[in-house]
């Protein structure tokens, strides 16, 4: 099914060829067909806001295709991207399963496919499929060590260029290799790396500058070309 963001809705998770290794994506048939009937296949926008922090759990959401950021907001205003979710992956499920409000905010930061389930019909279908249990718990505890990786990284990081360089030898473990070095697409603003490393778009903006004179990385547009990966990895110590 075509739909206006440009998006290939694929209706149906059995003949899906988006379908991703992990968690829900490959079920066995039987809890794959049950998944199916309870599921809502949907296109968003860029910017569409799924869930907002604070509010009551609806449901999940599992990205199909596309990206979506996770972040919290304090009560100055200030924001803090958690993490960046990718397809295959299941948004909302801690709140759905503890019934507690959504703990972040959910907006997506391209055109997805997302498909919904709602929180009943969801906990029913965990109680009569232990494969799907086990998965959200695995989905559970891989959200949980994310979290732990990023209080790591912001609390033992010395600088705000060693936050950037952790953050950049992140991206280029999925970048390709060139002559020229690691090629990255880069969906996020300055604005929005500052968010996901807890510091000023003023300041990411300086330490790319010096970067980019010291021939490390370079962002151009939605480009970031890793120029010097043991340049970065002397920055953090690895």
């Amino acid at each position: 099914m075509n739909s206006p963001y440009g998006l290939q809705v694929t209706e149906s998770c059995l003949i899906c060829k988006l379908r991703h290794a992990g968690f829900f994506c490959d079920l066995p048939k039987p809890s794959l067909e049950d998944l199916e009937k309870i599921k809502y296949a949907s296109a968003y926008p860029q910017g569409a806001v799924l869930f907002v922090e604070g509010q009551a759990p609806r449901g999940i959401y599992i990205v199909c295709s596309g990206r979506v950021k996770l972040s919290t907001t304090s009560r100055d205003g200030k924001t803090l991207i958690l993490r960046i979710a990718e397809a295959g992956e299941v948004l909302g499920l801690h709140a759905t399963v503890s019934g507690k409000t959504y703990e972040l905010t959910a907006e997506s930061l391209q055109p997805c496919q997302l498909d919904f389930i709602r929180r009943d019909d969801f906990l029913k279908f965990l109680q009569n499929h232990g494969d799907a249990c086990l998965r959200a718990a695995q989905h559970l505890s891989q959200n949980c060590q994310s979290a732990y990786e990023m209080i790591r990284s912001l609390g033992l990081s010395h600088s705000v260029s060693e936050k950037v360089a952790r953050l950049l030898l992140e991206w280029a473990s999925d970048g390709d290799t060139t002559k020229d070095g690691i090629r990255i697409k880069v969906s996020l603003t300055h604005e929005e790396i500052a968010q996901l490393i807890g510091t000023s778009r003023e300041t990411v903006t300086r330490v790319l500058g010096e970067f980019r004179e010291k021939n490390l990385a370079q962002l151009h547009g939605s480009t970031l070309l890793i120029r010097n990966k043991a340049g970065l990895e002397k920055l953090v110590g690895a």
